[in-house]
């Protein structure tokens, strides 16, 4: 089938450069939502993943230029970096990739991707943002439910990104994958906002973005495990009393990155739809 891309002409080279990495849902729903009229590179470790929604998205007519990317290799993040600044001014981007522990990720694998990856995301491109380039990060409600010590949370948010691992109270060799999930998020959440102020030195922005339950590929296979309940649970105790959508968290990204939201920087946004209020405040059923 002939794609509708290749009957239009592409971006101009040289034009506006967003960069999205991670093609799962929410990477493609972003994508859509901002890729269209700018230079669009969109980057993930698994061909696979990556060869699907680039097909997808040259259907609708978008112009994706796709790039095998493993986060969790600090030059390989540099070099992407590097690459998409030659394309052109970077104007936005948008770290959604990560590993979940519904996954049979180990403990390090989630360290190594979710935390560390996303200090190298956030170093690499600090390196070739300009005035008005917005990053935004995607973490998850997961940093609101651990509680780490005021030592680990400031070494989580300003410790050298090659050091990020040696701090004694991150065990490696746990089996404890949720409680690594939580950690490596809630280190996304502080990382942003430490690099709130060198951000904008460069007249950058920096934000985080935390979704709650989103009905993607990954939180289908949680409802199939032994979170289901858990789920469910947090959902009918929201304000929303549904399940998100990745167009919802699109949409807020889309925002975050506009002008409209020029004085919006090293903060975290919850896309939520109330849940962890709900949690917090009527864990033990409505009152």
């Amino acid at each position: 089938m002939t794609s509708a891309s290749s009957l239009f002409p592409a971006p101009p080279a040289g034009g506006p450069v967003v960069v999205v990495i991670g093609s799962g849902d929410i990477g493609v729903a972003i994508a859509r939502r901002i890729g269209g009229s700018r230079q669009l590179l969109l980057a993930d470790a698994s061909k696979t993943r990556l060869d699907s929604a680039l097909e997808g998205l040259r259907k609708d007519g978008f112009w994706p230029e796709g790039h095998i990317l493993d986060v969790s290799d600090g030059n390989a993040v540099h070099e992407f970096a590097q690459h998409a600044s030659r394309r052109g001014r970077i104007e936005v981007i948008v770290h959604t990739a990560g590993v979940s522990p519904m996954t049979n990720t180990s403990c390090p694998q989630i360290y190594k991707v979710n935390l560390v990856g996303t200090a190298y995301v956030i170093d690499s491109f600090y390196a070739v943002a300009s005035p008005g380039t917005s990053m935004i990060c995607i973490a998850s409600t997961a940093a609101q439910f651990v509680t780490l010590s005021t030592s680990l949370e400031q070494h989580l948010a300003k410790a050298p990104t090659n050091q990020l691992l040696q701090h004694a109270e991150l065990d490696l060799n746990s089996n404890d994958t949720m409680r690594a999930y939580g950690t490596s998020k809630r280190g996304n959440v502080l990382r942003v906002q430490a690099a709130c102020y060198q951000w904008g030195q460069k007249g950058a922005r920096i934000i985080s973005v935390s979704p709650g339950g989103i009905s993607t590929a990954m939180l289908e296979k949680e409802m199939q495990g032994d979170l289901r309940d858990h789920i469910l649970a947090h959902v009918e105790r929201s304000g929303s009393r549904r399940i998100g959508t990745v167009h919802d968290v699109a949409g807020v990204v889309g925002f975050l990155t506009s002008q409209e939201a020029s004085f919006i920087t090293g903060t975290d946004i919850s896309v939520d739809g109330g849940q962890v209020s709900g949690q917090r405040w009527h864990a033990a059923g409505p009152s």
